[in-house]
């Protein structure tokens, strides 16, 4: 693999999942607009250098509960190393964790002013990646999302 997250992101993640669609018969314009989101993507990273951190990797509100006590369990985890911010850009995907899960997590540990606009990055990799395996009502949506994308890049 690869030790940069950069280039493992461009490489494994979104480009992996174009790929996938491609061969899906996901065809088209959009796809080449993917991937010139993937040539371009140290655009989004101009003077943030994320440090490798455990990720759950498929953090999002059907992923945690409680238990009897009240302390949360996490569970189903997809775990891997990379930007923090992917995992808390999951958590916002389908519907978010509350504002104080948000509230006591960048009061530990401020984020980067970029990470709204990386946040829509690293969600593009799931929906890419829902595409590929419940098909194509997942396309429009990925297509936004790399319109929004290419369009913050200039």
């Amino acid at each position: 693999m690869t030790s940069d997250w950069i280039e493992f992101f461009a490489q494994y993640r979104l480009g992996f999942q174009l790929d996938l669609a491609e061969r899906s018969g996901y065809g088209g314009r959009w796809l080449e607009q993917g991937r010139r989101l993937c040539s371009r993507l140290a655009d989004f990273f101009d003077g943030y250098r994320p440090r490798p951190s455990l990720l759950h990797g498929d953090l999002w509100g059907g992923n945690w509960a409680a238990d009897a006590a009240g302390e949360p369990v996490i569970f189903d985890p997809a775990s891997y190393f990379g930007d923090r911010e992917a995992d808390l850009a999951m958590t916002q995907l389908f519907g978010g964790f509350g504002r104080a899960f948000y509230d006591a997590y960048t009061s530990a540990w401020p984020l980067d002013p970029g990470a709204g606009t990386r946040r829509d990055l690293y969600n593009l990799y799931h929906v890419l990646n829902h595409l590929n395996l419940f098909g194509g009502g997942y396309r429009a949506q990925a297509e936004r999302m790399i319109g929004r994308l290419l369009a913050a890049l200039g």
